[in-house]
């Protein structure tokens, strides 16, 4: 995620440098042909281009206020996950004591059982953050991204993109849970699982009583809750009927634009050179002016290209906002909001050896 309130206009030029070029060069087709080789039959009505550049903005609007919900959704959860999971230690904390019946257990004993459920639940937020990296067909292909490959980080790994799950969840788990969780098909899901058998092994060891077990149950709930939403957002795409037409529609805009500019600028044009006709000035300037004016149809190519620009921008960001949970510019920084999050909860049980924030370049957070 872009964290600075603008992006610089040198660095969207230069990311758009490629489109840019090819609309200039698509602008300035028709023209040619128009001007050069004197096909003038190639102008085309601007009535229906326009109604037809309505219709594509409705349809663009559409799918960009679809895709901001998807993202804003996603953020929604995320921040639930935060507040969640700070419920969660706070319970861990508190409720897991000598209060409950069993007064045998140590107080080291207690806090190792803290800080493994704690662990466990750093675990599933990892777990969970991978299954959401991971690429899906509709997806762009974040390696190819273009803004990851000019604006990333200081330490790339961290995308989820070099080192493997087993390796970064392996320090939270005991070897009985890493081996069952890597069995099973859904890690997080399996984490969730085996924290709910923890807390029933710890209700029948007394330490804790009924009433908290189903209290901090209720957080298992929750947290099942909110990683069913991430799936949904992850695993269903905004509908490519809507988004294959959607492209196919500005693309033939974009196409239409140049033959319905030219007309309207060489009308422009005619107009100057009656004005001119009526108003003699002398010989050169007026050579010069009028050779302008006949030509006037050049200056459609530049504003061609703008309208073209503008319209592929605004497809472009819906489309890669609707996949929230990429790694893009656009997307919800779930990997900076996970070690936020382990920070925020190894610091309320009192853990030592607690990891640093991420450090990021180019005001760049994933």
């Amino acid at each position: 995620m872009y964290t600075k309130r603008l992006f610089p206009v040198k660095d969207v030029l230069f990311l758009h440098r490629k489109y840019l070029l090819l609309f200039l060069f698509l602008s300035a087709i028709p023209v040619v042909f128009y001007d050069i080789l004197d096909l003038k039959w190639l102008q085309l009505p601007w009535l229906p281009i326009g109604v037809m550049g309505t219709a594509v903005a409705f349809v663009i609007g559409f799918k960009n206020n679809a895709s901001y919900d998807r993202l804003w959704e996603a953020r929604k959860i995320w921040g639930g996950i935060v507040n969640t999971s700070r419920s969660w230690t706070i319970m861990v904390k508190d409720f897991i004591t000598k209060d409950n019946g069993n007064n045998t257990a140590t107080e080291d004993e207690l806090k190792y059982l803290r800080k493994e459920l704690v662990n466990r639940h750093i675990a599933w937020i990892t777990a969970l953050r991978y299954q959401l990296r991971k690429e899906k067909p509709w997806e762009i292909n974040s390696k190819k991204r273009s803004f990851l490959n000019e604006l990333k980080p200081i330490d790339f790994k961290i995308l989820e993109l070099e080192v493997p799950l087993k390796d970064e969840i392996k320090p939270y788990l005991t070897e009985a849970d890493f081996i069952n969780i890597f069995n099973k098909g859904n890690q997080a899901s399996q984490l969730l699982g085996i924290q709910s058998k923890r807390l029933e092994e710890l209700k029948h060891e007394r330490l804790l009583d009924n009433f908290r077990h189903m209290e901090m149950a209720k957080i298992l709930v929750e947290l099942f809750t909110l990683q069913g939403k991430c799936e949904r957002i992850k695993n269903f795409p905004y509908p490519r009927q809507y988004a294959t037409l959607n492209y196919i529609f500005v693309w033939i805009f974009i196409l239409l634009i140049p033959f319905g500019i030219m007309a309207e600028f060489e009308s422009y044009g005619e107009k100057t050179l009656e004005l001119l006709d009526i108003n003699v000035m002398s010989s050169m300037r007026y050579t010069i002016q009028s050779t302008i004016a006949t030509h006037f149809v050049w200056f459609s190519v530049p504003f061609s290209a703008l309208v073209a620009w503008v319209f592929h921008s605004m497809e472009a960001i819906g489309e890669s906002t609707e996949n929230p949970f990429e790694g893009g510019l656009n997307d919800v920084p779930i990997t900076d909001m996970s070690r936020g999050i382990e920070i925020d909860i190894r610091q309320l049980i009192d853990d030592n050896d607690i990891p640093e924030p991420y450090k990021w370049e180019n005001d760049v957070v994933m």
